[in-house]
C-alpha cells in the first residue's frame, strides 16, 4: 500500500481524519518529567502510546528534537521507530531551499527517517519541492494559509486578483495533480479554509489549529479531504497537554477519543466518507 492508501484505510477504520500532533516543548511538560531531552522523549512516547489507537496520522514537529543537537536527532529516530506501521507519519519541518539543498533535506526526512510526508514552504518554487517527490509515493504539504496569528500579514497580500495564499493553492493544484502534493490550511481561518477548498477541490489538506488554537473543528473536517487524496486535521496541545498532572497519559487518551468522536460526527453530518478521495480530479477556477 502507498502512504496515501494507508491513510485512507486508517481514516475509514477509525472514522475520522484526526492527526496527533507532537510538539513537545520542554517548558510545558507535565508533572514528574524534567525539562530536558529525556523528558521530551518520555512525553512524546507516552502520548503516542496513549492516543495512537484513536488517530489516523501522526505529525511530529522536528524542531523540538533538532534543538538538542545530535542527541535530539537520535531521540527522533527512536520515536519514529515507535510509530505504528499503519499510521501515516508527517514530519513537520517546513523546509524550503534550492534544489541541491532540498535533495539533502529529502534524504534525511524521507530517506533516513522514512516519513510518509513532510511540510514545505512554497517560496522557492518547483525546484525546492520536486526533490521530495523523487521518493516514490511520498507526499508533501505546502504552506498556504497557516494558523498562526500573524499569518495574514503576508499570506493575504495581493497576488494578481488573489491573495497570496490562494495563488499558492492554485499553483500547487495546477502543477501536481496526482494527490501527493497537499496544502497546509489552518482551521483558525475558517472563511479562508472554505475559499481554498472551493478553489482547489483536488489536493488533500493538512489542517492545523483545532484544539488549543480554537479553530473550527467541523469546518476543518468537512474541508480536509480532496478529490485526489484524503486529508488530516491535526490536534497537538488539545491532546498532548490535556493534563499537566500525573494523569497526563490517561487525559491524552481521553481527549483523543473525544476528538475522534466529534470528528466522526462531523463526517457523518457532512454526508462524506472520513477518507473520501478519488483517483483523479481537477482544479476549479
Amino acid at each position: 500500500m502507498t502512504p496515501l492508501d494507508r491513510l485512507r484505510a486508517r481514516a475509514e477504520r477509525v472514522g475520522s481524519p484526526l492527526c496527533l500532533g507532537l510538539d513537545p516543548h520542554p517548558g510545558r511538560l507535565p508533572d514528574g518529567l524534567h525539562a530536558d531531552l529525556d523528558g521530551v522523549e518520555s512525553f512524546t512516547r507516552g502520548v503516542l502510546e496513549a492516543a495512537a489507537a484513536e488517530v489516523s496520522a501522526v505529525k511530529i514537529n522536528v524542531a523540538f528534537f533538532e534543538a538538542f543537537g545530535s542527541a535530539g536527532w537520535a531521540a527522533l529516530e527512536r520515536l519514529r521507530r515507535d510509530v505504528p506501521e499503519d499510521l501515516y507519519l508527517i514530519l513537520d519541518a517546513k523546509r524550503g531551499d534550492i534544489g541541491s539543498t532540498a535533495e539533502r533535506y529529502a534524504a534525511g526526512l524521507l530517506g533516513h527517517l522514512e516519513a510518509d510526508a513532510v511540510t514545505l514552504s512554497p517560496y522557492l518554487g518547483e525546484d525546492a519541492i520536486e526533490p521530495f517527490l523523487a521518493y516514490p509515493d511520498r507526499c508533501v504539504y505546502v504552506l498556504a494559509r497557516t494558523s498562526n496569528p500573524s499569518a495574514a500579514s503576508v499570506q493575504e497580500l495581493g497576488a494578481g486578483t488573489d491573495p497570496l495564499y490562494l495563488a499558492v493553492a492554485r499553483w500547487v493544484a495546477a502543477t501536481w495533480t496526482d494527490g501527493r502534493v497537499g496544502l497546509v490550511v489552518g482551521a483558525t481561518a475558517s472563511a479562508e479554509l472554505a475559499r481554498v477548498r472551493e478553489a482547489v477541490p483536488g489536493p488533500g489538506f493538512l489542517v492545523p489549529g483545532v484544539g488549543a488554537q480554537g479553530g473550527d473543528l467541523t469546518a476543518a473536517v468537512q474541508a480536509c479531504n480532496g478529490a485526489w487524496a484524503p486529508g488530516v486535521v491535526s490536534v497537538s496541545r488539545g491532546i498532548a497537554e490535556a493534563s499537566g498532572g500525573g494523569d497526563w497519559q490517561r487525559a491524552a487518551a481521553t481527549a483523543a477519543s473525544e476528538l475522534r468522536a466529534r470528528m466522526r460526527e462531523a463526517v457523518l453530518h457532512s454526508g462524506t466518507s472520513a477518507a473520501a478521495a478519488a483517483p483523479s480530479g481537477g482544479s476549479r477556477e
